[in-house]
């Protein structure tokens, strides 16, 4: 893949996932310029960790980058959405986009949603699973090394390793251990496993569903999951060659290459991608 200077959406290998060519090449100028054409029917969708904001090693200090809340309230207003798909709560992402109006929010991979500041919608197949997810929250604490961090979501305990990353292998080992004696799903990424109810949710999911009607859409995403969110704008594409999709991989040293072998640009950070969304901003106003 091509990734100079200026922007260059470049020809990649199929996808690993729905078996839909790549779209046609084009520069990221020309990407916006026919986004522009079409901005009220055009859905921009962005990832939260590792996307809009750096990770950390303590997932309940991240802040998105510099740039991207600015970028996103003058670009809500011109699409037909903007929409945040993120494996975090809503609760937290609502935290961090208070006040920009014209955002919907998925939180848990799709399991929960709020659509322009209202209130939370949980999936129902997922509420039951609730006393597990806590059992096995409190569970790992209990079991788990120190190093590992436990994160409760409510509806999802995610493992994290990047402080201790040799504990790797003995921690993702435990929780696909004890998801499959519970009847759980698993979700791998960077340096993190998710462990998750057994509910047919995930971005792709989620995706597919919200550009049944667009005319266009952009994915900014950085990890392993966010490639099924790549695969339902190709599929809409592949369906309506009038469709313009975009899948734009954020680098990062863990991922970055599957991400990137997937998606039409790279941006080398979040912080890049702030400049990114703001350049755009400019060229859609």
């Amino acid at each position: 893949m091509s990734r100079d200077s200026r922007g260059t959406l470049s020809r990649v290998p199929p996808l690993n996932v729905g078996n839909h060519q790549p779209l046609t090449p084009l520069s990221a100028d020309q990407a916006w310029r026919a986004t522009a054409d079409r901005a009220a029917d055009t859905v921009l969708f962005f990832d939260f960790d590792g996307t809009l904001a750096p990770v950390d090693d303590d997932p309940t200090a991240v802040q998105p980058a510099p740039k991207v809340l600015a970028a996103i309230e003058v670009l809500a207003p011109a699409m037909q959405r903007v929409a945040i798909v993120s494996a975090r709560p809503v609760d937290f992402l609502r935290d961090h986009f208070d006040g920009l109006d014209g955002v919907d929010l998925y939180g848990l991979y799709g399991l929960e949603h709020s659509h322009s500041g209202g209130e939370t919608v949980t999936e129902p197949a997922a509420l039951p699973w609730v006393p597990t997810m806590a059992e096995l929250a409190d569970l790992a604490r209990a079991e788990l090394p120190a190093g590992a961090l436990v994160e409760f979501k409510r509806l999802s305990v995610a493992l994290h390793w990047r402080t201790a990353p040799e504990l790797g292998p003995a921690v993702e080992r435990w929780g696909r251990e004890q998801a499959e004696r519970l009847g759980l799903r698993v979700q791998a990424g960077r340096m993190v496993l998710e462990i998750k109810p057994p509910v047919d949710r995930d971005k792709g999911m989620v995706i597919g569903e919200v550009v049944r009607t667009a005319a266009g859409a952009w994915y900014f995403g950085d990890d392993v999951s966010d490639i099924k969110a790549f695969a339902a704008l190709r599929a809409r594409a592949a369906a309506d060659p009038d469709f313009v999709g975009v899948c734009v991989a954020v680098a990062n040293p863990e991922t970055g290459q599957e991400v990137a072998e997937a998606a039409d640009l790279t941006i080398d950070s979040p912080a890049a991608l702030g400049d990114f969304l703001t350049a755009a901003a400019h060229q859609l106003g």
